[in-house]
């Protein structure tokens, strides 16, 4: 059900009202997981169209009447258990969403999340990546859709990237040449940068996208 909301009734609307390249994800682990996730990456252009998307949703009957059964559905048959909206800023060395050029059913979307335990380390985090890592990540083809710092979500302080791969294997196969990369080696044991200490916890989900993501 919540598929088929997306695909017939929520991503069509949002493309309506003019908002492009959304990504709809779902981890590879949902194979066994009793409790199944879906991710959407919606790129809004301002804080003011985040705010007024669900008014604008409201409003529109075509949206309505597609998503009927998912909106309306009996308490018996929820359609899902939870819902968490995550809100991010752009870093300022990628301020926009780099789209892959075709879509491809194996490849593999890494979601990941880097706790930090105070502000000033999250901070040191995130400009330790615009100055050095998002640069090794160019040179090493990593290709982020996105990296962002989250300014409305459950663990904060953290800040949430997505680097794409060709599949699992490449994707092992290229965080061990990541971890030998002599850059990284470098600005990683940097005093200055304090890395052994700016990252606490780290999430790291692997997905593919769905047939009616964007991308």
């Amino acid at each position: 059900m919540t598929d088929n909301f997306l695909k017939g009734a929520y991503l069509p609307a949002l493309h309506r009202f003019g908002i492009k390249n959304i990504g709809v994800f779902k981890p590879i682990s949902n194979d066994t997981a009793s409790d199944k996730v879906i991710y959407v990456l919606i790129p809004f252009t301002s804080i003011d169209q985040w705010i007024k998307i669900n008014d604008r949703l409201n409003s529109d009957a075509a949206y309505k009447s597609a998503g009927e059964n998912f909106l309306h559905a009996d308490s018996k048959n929820a359609p899902f258990q939870r819902l968490e909206s995550i809100l991010l800023q752009p870093f300022s060395g990628q301020t926009f969403l780099k789209i892959p050029k075709q879509k491809n059913a194996d490849r593999v979307f890494e979601l990941r999340s880097y706790e930090s335990p105070t502000w000033h380390l999250a901070d040191k985090k995130r400009a330790m990546f615009n100055k050095d890592e998002m640069n090794i990540f160019r040179r090493l083809s990593f290709d982020p859709v996105f990296y962002g710092e989250v300014i409305s979500g459950s663990h904060m302080p953290n800040l949430m990237y997505m680097p794409i791969f060709k599949s699992v294997e490449d994707r092992n196969a290229q965080w061990k040449v990541f971890g030998n990369d002599p850059k990284w080696k470098e600005i990683s044991a940097d005093p200055f940068n304090e890395n052994n200490v700016s990252v606490n916890h780290i999430d790291s989900i692997l997905m593919h996208s769905t047939d009616y993501s964007d991308y």
